[in-house]
């Protein structure tokens, strides 16, 4: 009896000294689970996805160090001067888009990254972060949503880095980098009216945007309506990808075993159609498993966002935890053939280093408005 209370006081108080290094470094548990489950599952993914090749998960895996490294640094910024870096990081940001159109690497087609020899950055992702924490800033400073603040400042402001990403091209980036910026703005408290009338000018804009759509993306959205028409062509990927989730069933067919991955047959395995080879080898109980734990990282970092205490911290927690769960859902529903194809990765599971580091630093913001809370709370106690 004396061995098992010996045995359980040493393991509460090595949780009590794990608690208090987090609480130390300002890393949120809960979050960091979330985080640490959604990544280790994609190391295996990826290795799957790449042909048994240890380069994949390899690689993914320093990209992680660094960015829980990012996360950490991100998290020992307080919140007043995370308030103070938005103008300067947005400027910053608008400078490296525009220098991707005079130095930029082309590659598929596209101009969208920025390659200095040891490192290739793709700029857009970091929009992904840097507008809704500058958006957040403004509204902070400003308090209210009024009309000429939204036309005059905010919009321009949105529209600029995600018209410069659509001309790169890259319409999945600017899609995502609009929706950070929308749900800022929906979380600062705008009016029900002007939200009818943003929707009546995004309606009237629909036309215009077609005739300014790239002919692939125009031919994207003509299959998403009917995606039998051009089943080796444009139709090929989302109906692959259906074949390779649906394949899977209720416990998938196992790891490595999955046809339409490991014959090559789904296109982009390792970056966006990921999450077809995930549900190929592991069913719809895997799929659920990862949704599952999205959606927890999700609810946490609105929690922290409920529990904040100033509009900045409140508007950027949840803009940045509600966006995560959007580029999920995007790429979950694109795969599955509920939305188009448009080239959204699965954060933190697909291979990628801009967007793995881009995703982890917004928690490390977001890990940081939680833990200044708890330690200024604390202090007053």
């Amino acid at each position: 009896m004396n061995v098992r209370l010996a045995q359980q006081a040493s393991a509460q108080r090595l949780g009590d000294q794990a608690q208090t290094a987090l609480q130390a470094l300002h890393i949120d548990p809960v979050l960091l689970t979330g985080l640490l489950a959604i990544c280790l599952l994609s190391l295996p993914a990826l290795y799957s996805a790449g042909g048994g090749v240890l380069i994949f998960p390899t690689q993914q895996l320093v990209r992680l160090g660094i960015g829980f490294a990012a996360m950490l640094v991100m998290a020992q910024i307080k919140p007043s001067h995370l308030l103070r870096m938005a103008m300067p990081l947005y400027i910053m940001g608008i400078l490296g888009l525009m220098s991707v159109f005079f130095g930029g690497s082309i590659v598929k087609g596209a101009r969208r990254w920025l390659d200095f020899g040891f490192l290739s950055i793709q700029p857009a992702e970091f929009m992904k972060v840097i507008l809704p924490l500058t958006l957040s800033a403004l509204l902070h400073r400003w308090r209210t949503m009024t009309t000429p603040l939204l036309i005059l400042v905010v919009l321009p402001m949105t529209a600029l880095p995600c018209l410069l990403i659509a001309e790169q091209p890259d319409l999945g980036t600017a899609i995502s980098v609009a929706m950070s910026a929308a749900v800022a703005i929906f979380l600062a408290g705008i009016s029900l009216k002007l939200l009818l009338v943003l929707g009546g000018l995004g309606a009237v804009a629909v036309p215009v945007t077609w005739h300014i759509l790239h002919d692939y993306q125009r031919q994207r959205l003509l299959t998403f309506l009917d995606p039998e028409a051009d089943p080796l062509g444009s139709g090929y990927h989302g109906i692959q990808a259906r074949i390779a989730i649906g394949s899977g069933g209720l416990m998938g067919k196992g790891w490595l075993h999955g046809s339409q991955s490991q014959l090559h047959f789904l296109p982009e395995r390792t970056t966006d159609f990921i999450f077809a080879v995930f549900g190929e080898e592991f069913g719809l109980i895997g799929l659920a498993t990862l949704l599952g734990l999205c959606l927890l990282v999700c609810l946490r970092g609105l929690m922290i966002a409920y529990r904040a205490q100033t509009m900045f911290e409140r508007v950027l927690a949840g803009s940045l935890s509600l966006s995560f769960f959007g580029y999920c859902s995007i790429n979950m529903a694109m795969v599955t053939g509920m939305l188009p194809v448009v080239g959204i990765p699965l954060p933190l599971f697909s291979y990628g280093g801009t967007s793995t580091l881009v995703t982890l630093a917004g928690f490390g913001m977001i890990m940081s408005i939680h833990t200044h809370r708890t330690w200024v709370i604390s202090a007053i106690s």
